[in-house]
């Protein structure tokens, strides 16, 4: 039995792929989506995940200098990682991503918060190994309904490059 000879690139993307990295520019800026944040949320997510004082016990919380329950800011991370996949991941060549720069929680998430997504592209570049992909770093901010900007990360996303512009 003669061995099969393995591909060099990632598999061809199915028809639901329609953003590849040659569709990112910098300077873009995408609106991703909203989410309206509940009491009950904030202390499922931190129950699990976040166990401290003003993120699951509202009693507590009030007695404390946030003055009533707030979310995780690892919450907040998810919840603009959400919108960012429902908006955009979904229908992207994604290959993952090789890192965030930087986290900076900059106001409290409060209960009834509406918080609202988005990103600017802040530099594309090929990867300079792998011919077939690049990378995107994106600026990412999730703000509440007054504008209140409450987290904003720098991360970068690896994508799939557009099949017939790889044998350029």
């Amino acid at each position: 039995m003669q061995a099969q000879e393995q591909p060099t690139e990632f598999a061809p993307w199915g028809p639901e792929i329609d953003l590849f990295w040659e569709d990112f520019e910098v300077g873009q800026i995408r609106q991703i989506g909203s989410h309206l944040i509940t009491a009950e949320e904030i202390v499922e997510f931190a129950r699990q995940f976040d166990p401290q004082p003003y993120h699951v016990d509202p009693a507590l919380a009030q007695e404390t200098v946030f003055q009533g329950l707030i979310a995780s800011g690892w919450h907040s991370a998810s919840i603009w990682m959400r919108l960012y996949v429902d908006s955009l991941l979904h229908r992207a060549a994604s290959l993952g991503s090789p890192g965030v720069d930087n986290v900076a929680w900059l106001s409290p998430v409060h209960p009834g918060d509406e918080l609202r997504g988005s990103l600017e592209i802040i530099s594309v570049r090929p990867s300079r190994s792998r011919p077939d992909r690049g990378l995107v770093q994106v600026r990412a901010e999730l703000t509440d309904q007054e504008g209140v900007i409450k987290l904003r990360m720098t991360a970068w996303g690896l994508f799939g490059r557009r099949p017939a512009l790889r044998e350029r």
